[in-house]
């Protein structure tokens, strides 16, 4: 209740407060500031608190704090960041920029439109391969600029970043069976303290090398604006030792983001374009480890979160950070793994293995497609032939299948992870590709797409209005339904029940869940 609020506060929620005399004023609030959105323009304003990572206890120091804000953010977003302005109590009268005796110090912003935020576009399938380019190419020329010495290189040695994981890990562990299962932790911690002694050599040659910079240090979607220009905002100011890091660590900061979007093709995209633009090939072999390292950050906020009695929505804050710890573990992989997505025609099996193709950057093979390429015909050229005749005949099936479980070897064997779309009807195939993870060392998983008939009738008939690579209609459905056998002839935890037409939460976050246990 405003009531509740500091009387500056509530003082600041009136037009008259504002040079610019708003019509509306927004009040938004973090642990660390008040953010007033009034338009046109956005005010933040410090809290009075200690955080032990930050300091703004004194108004010296919100003076102080407020002016490396806008220093600091002037560096990549010149145009947002228009100046520290006081806030001035006269007469009992609040003021920003007015006469009197300061009370606080507030810093000024153009107000950017928060529809137009990465976070927000990802959500609405709005973010392009060429959008996350050009961020990553403003970011390449951000750190060939970014400032380097002598004390900030040394954030970079083995030391300090075995302190920084070992402190990771020590805070985490009372969230095992938590937030995170007793075979993730250990997984991550086994692999980051490899990695980190196997690659000695690598992490002195980026501290020799210079790339330990003055970064932003809070790289994420909801901190990147594509407005008139893109910016990036809202850097740490608050404390220097968090922006100071590799530079690809940053980059895999944004990269990691991406993943937790289920959008791993951007993130691909947008390394890819900023190890092109900053000539920086070895970032490449750091991407995985400073990916799995941000997540579990991310991860470990999220716990302390949880923890946090004034905060509400517990389950939503669990389920937060079991993803980001589910994604640092999916970072730590050695092997590939073959995921078939089996189910009846309409189930939503191509949507799923396109979802999941796309977010966890898994190469996709479709039966249909390939039926069609063997069958040397047109991929939307429709073959209405009776159920089980013409290239629907099981003798084609058969080698439809041999087919794209042949194709699936070549890649596994070169450590690619592979989704095979097809119905995968009968047991026989089902236990082929099974074999086939096992001899590829490949970890497996069934999804088996379900739905209600009415759903998958709707579906049928849209999809014949709409053209199809698949020949799937109603009029064969019950044919269909009767020719399929039960799955039911593997370990639990290989096999994934999805009703495509009640998905709740986030599907790619069900996939890494699982994938955590094999």
């Amino acid at each position: 209740m405003s009531s509740e609020l500091p009387l500056f506060v509530q003082s600041l929620l009136m037009p008259e407060a504002y040079p610019e005399r708003p019509s509306t004023i927004e009040l938004l609030q973090t642990q660390m500031s008040f953010i007033f959105l009034t338009g046109d323009y956005t005010y933040k304003i410090k809290k009075p608190v200690n955080l032990g990572y930050l300091d703004y206890t004194s108004l010296d120091k919100r003076l102080y704090f407020c002016r490396q804000e806008m220093e600091l953010n002037r560096r990549l977003c010149p145009k947002a960041y228009l100046g520290v302005l006081p806030v001035t109590e006269s007469k009992g009268k609040i003021r920003i920029g007015g006469s009197g005796s300061i009370i606080e110090y507030a810093v000024k912003m153009r107000q950017l439109p928060r529809e137009r935020m990465m976070d927000i576009l990802l959500t609405q399938d709005q973010v392009t391969a060429e959008m996350v380019r050009q961020v990553a190419l403003k970011m390449a020329e951000f750190h060939s600029l970014a400032r380097t010495d002598a004390a900030i290189s040394a954030f970079g040695n083995l030391e300090m970043i075995k302190t920084n994981t070992d402190e990771n890990f020590s805070q985490t562990e009372k969230y095992i069976d938590v937030a995170i299962g007793d075979h993730s932790f250990n997984k991550i911690k086994q692999y980051t303290d490899g990695f980190i002694s196997d690659n000695v050599k690598l992490f002195n040659e980026r501290v020799a090398g210079g790339k330990i910079k003055d970064c932003h240090g809070d790289l994420h979607a909801a901190h990147v604006c594509f407005s008139d220009d893109i910016y990036i905002y809202d850097c740490i100011e608050f404390n220097d030792r968090f922006r100071y890091c590799d530079t690809s660590s940053e980059i895999a900061f944004l990269a990691m983001d991406l993943d937790r979007y289920g959008r791993a093709d951007l993130a691909r995209a947008f390394v890819d374009a900023y190890i092109d633009a900053s000539h920086d090939k070895k970032a490449a072999d750091l991407m995985c480890f400073y990916k799995c390292y941000r997540a579990y950050v991310r991860g470990k906020v999220a716990c302390f979160k949880y923890d946090d009695p004034y905060l509400t929505e517990k389950d939503n804050i669990l389920s937060e950070a079991k993803l980001y710890f589910n994604l640092a573990n999916m970072y730590t992989r050695n092997k590939p793994a073959l995921l078939i997505v089996t189910g009846l025609i309409g189930s939503g099996k191509t949507t799923i293995a396109e979802m999941i193709g796309r977010g966890l950057d898994f190469i996709t093979l479709s039966s249909d497609a390939i039926r069609k390429e063997l069958a040397n015909v047109p991929l939307k050229e429709r073959h209405y032939d009776s159920f089980g005749g013409g290239i629907y005949s099981p003798e084609f099936t058969q080698r439809t299948y041999n087919e794209l479980l042949g194709r699936a070897r070549k890649l596994l064997d070169k450590g690619k992870s592979v989704i095979l779309d097809a119905s995968f009807k009968k047991k026989a195939d089902r236990l082929a590709a099974f074999k086939l993870a096992k001899e590829a060392g490949a970890d497996f998983l069934a999804i088996e797409c379900i739905a209600d008939e009415n759903v998958i009738r709707q579906r049928l008939e849209n999809r014949q209005k709409e053209g199809s690579i698949s020949d799937g209609r109603w009029e064969i459905f019950a044919d269909i339904k009767k020719d399929f056998e039960a799955v039911d002839e593997f370990p639990a935890v290989n096999h994934l029940l999805l009703d495509t037409g009640n998905l709740s939460g986030n599907t790619i976050s069900l996939i890494l869940e699982r994938m955590a246990r094999l």
